[in-house]
This record gives C-alpha cells, structure tokens and sequence, in this order.
C-alpha cells in the first residue's frame, strides 16, 4: 500500500497542468486551501468538485493510479467522518443505541467536510505530481522573493520544503522495507492487541530514523561536493514564464470564489 502513495511523487505527462508555470500553480493550491472553506452546503461542495475533477482530467494523470494512491490516507476521511457522526449533537435524531446518538445535522457535517478533506488532498497531490522538485523550489523561491528585505532565507525555505517533498515517497518505500523484514522475523504489526501493535511499531521508526539521517548526511556531502553555498550569486538553468493559461486559472478561480460566496448559505 505504502508503495502507492501518491503525494510527493512526480508523474510525467503532457498536459495543460504539466506545463503551467510553478508560481501559478503555487497561488492556485494556496488559494483552493483559502476558498474551499467558504463551501458550507452540498451547492457549494458541488462547484469544489467541479473545479477539482476538472484539474484531474486536465492534468491526464490515470484515474486509477490517482484514486489508487488515495488508499493510505482513505482511513483519515473515514475517521473524519465517523467523528462527525458521532460528536455533532445537532438536528433531529435518526438513530439511538445505548449511549450513541447519531443526529441528521452529524451526517451532513460528516459528509461534507470528509469531501473537504477529500479535495485537498487531491489538490495538493495534483501540485507534486504535475511539477518537478526543482520547478517547485524555483517557483516558491520566486514568490517568497520580497521577504528577503528582512533577511527570510527565502532559498533556503524553498529548498528545504523541495527536499521534504521529494523524500515522502522515498521514505515511504523505505518504511515498506522495515515492515516486510520484520513481518519475515515474526513481528504482527495487523494482529494481537492494540498495545502490542503499539509496541511492534518501535523497531519500525528505529531503524526508520537511523535510514533517514544516513540520507540526510549523503545528501549534504553531495551538495558540498558539488559547490553549493546558498542561494548567493546562483543562476537558474531554467527560467519560469508566465503563460495566457496561467492567468486563466486565476481568472477561474476567482470566478469560483465569487460563485461560492453567491451560493455561500
């Protein structure tokens, strides 16, 4: 399952998303996080919906591999859900069973911020599978620009949050590894009782954490190595440009922003 998450990998295509410049794609996500809040009825939900499925079939990323790598964090919108059901006190009863109480007002509130939860998670993957490691580090490099006149290390944010996002899937097969040798040596990490689950994780983060200060240390030797000292005085091979396309899609989202305020209950 690990082996499918989605988030941090990038997947080549030829797509309209593939070649938007990184800043609007930056803005877009950003703004889709801000806005997304204004939806509080199923109308509202519905445009989200629009918008984002609309993102997914323009950036001709497969449907299945896409849903597919959506399996591991599939258990966060359950329990999302479920929390809702269970702690909204609001409405009119619909079921009762000892001590559970389960109101209409807790399946609304359920439904719709499990399908908020579900939309940014397809968003922000959309950021990393469509645009390289590097493209994201220029873009965000370029935006953050004006903090550097009170001294934000505005490179060095941008290459840091870059390498994190390129290590989640690294790291994840990693994880995979541990688990599949320990599962080989007779660790239950599915089975047995919660506080043996709890303890047969510990010699999975062990060995876990030593593997990613040994990447972390190769990773520094090999910048060293190859002349990197900051941002000072660095050139890009690859110079951003501002498309027609990109000014559409904020064109668009505004739109959709205005439209979620109309219809905003």
């Amino acid at each position: 399952m690990m082996e499918k998450m989605i988030f941090g990998r990038y997947v080549p295509a030829d797509s309209l998303i593939h070649k938007m410049d990184p800043r609007s794609k930056l803005l877009v996500i950003f703004l889709f996080v801000c806005i997304i809040f204004l939806a509080n009825n199923f109308i509202t939900y519905a445009l989200i919906g629009i918008y984002t499925f609309l993102m997914l079939a323009l950036s001709k990323i497969p449907a299945r591999f896409l849903f597919g790598g959506l399996k591991p964090v599939l258990w966060l919108v359950i329990f999302t859900f479920v929390l809702q059901l269970f702690f909204t006190k609001e409405g009119h009863l619909v079921y009762h069973w000892g001590v559970i109480h389960i109101y209409d007002e807790g399946i609304r509130m359920g439904i719709l911020i499990s399908l908020r939860f579900l939309f940014l998670i397809l968003m922000t993957s959309l950021l990393t599978l469509t645009t390289t490691p590097i493209e994201i580090t220029d873009g965000m490099e370029t935006l953050l620009q004006p903090l550097k006149k009170v001294r934000f290390p505005v490179h060095e944010m941008a290459l840091m949050m870059s390498i994190s996002l390129r290590f989640i899937p690294t790291l994840m097969e990693e994880t995979d590894k541990i688990m599949k040798a320990q599962i080989a040596r007779g660790v239950e990490f599915a089975s047995g009782p919660v506080k043996e689950r709890i303890k047969a994780v510990i010699p999975l983060l062990i060995p876990l954490f030593v593997s990613s200060f040994k990447r972390a240390e190769e990773l520094a030797i090999a910048m060293e190595a190859r002349g990197y000292r900051g941002g000072e005085g660095r050139t890009k091979y690859r110079q951003l440009s501002w498309k027609a396309a990109d000014t559409f899609q904020l064109v668009i989202l505004a739109g959709l922003t205005i439209l979620l305020v109309l219809f905003r209950t």
